[in-house]
């Protein structure tokens, strides 16, 4: 079993290479870590596990940054929210030269349960709870529930030109988010 500052540490390599807009290449990052294939594969999984645990960081960050420049609350909160982490996915050039050049890989790793849909709902859950326990936000399912839902929406409209659409559909997601928080 590798320990955690060894799969931190191939993690944050695997993060520098996504930054600079680069393929991860295992061969590669392992000669960079000094240690071989094999190691490395102990330590993060495959490929795909690796850079999901990559892009499901970008997504944590990516909505806690939003989560603190968002105004409002309950549902003018969510919305503010999404839109602000659908704006910023758009807008980055790492996430773009990802889907340029492996669009398959990512919408397996976005629109599968995995790290990313898993970071989205975990912060978007919080903040439901929150605005639950403060009495801005009357749900009728747990907030889990309805954070899996939310993001799902989200993420097949904000990634519909992968899918064959011509832009993301980000206003149409927000019509959506803002039907089902009523």
């Amino acid at each position: 079993m590798p320990s955690d500052s060894a799969r931190r540490r191939a993690v944050d390599a695997a993060t520098r290479v996504y930054l600079a807009r680069e393929a991860l290449d295992m061969s590669a990052l392992a000669g960079t870590l000094g240690v071989g294939r094999a190691t490395l594969y102990r330590w993060v999984g495959n490929r795909d596990d690796l850079l999901g645990a990559v892009l499901g960081e970008a997504t944590e960050r990516t909505y806690r940054k939003a989560v603190e420049q968002a105004t409002g609350s309950g549902s003018d909160l969510l919305l503010d929210i999404f839109e602000r982490v659908m704006r910023s996915v758009v807008a980055s050039a790492p996430l773009r030269s990802l889907t340029h050049r492996e669009p398959l890989v990512f919408i397996r790793l976005a629109l599968m349960p995995g790290a990313i849909e898993s970071a989205a709902a975990r912060v978007t859950t919080e903040v439901i709870a929150r605005e639950q326990t403060n009495g801005n936000l009357q749900v009728t399912t747990s907030p889990e529930v309805l954070a899996r839902a939310l993001v799902r929406i989200c993420d097949v409209h904000l990634y519909a030109p992968l899918l064959g659409g011509d832009e993301p559909e980000i206003e149409t997601a927000l019509e959506l988010v803002r039907l089902l928080l009523g």
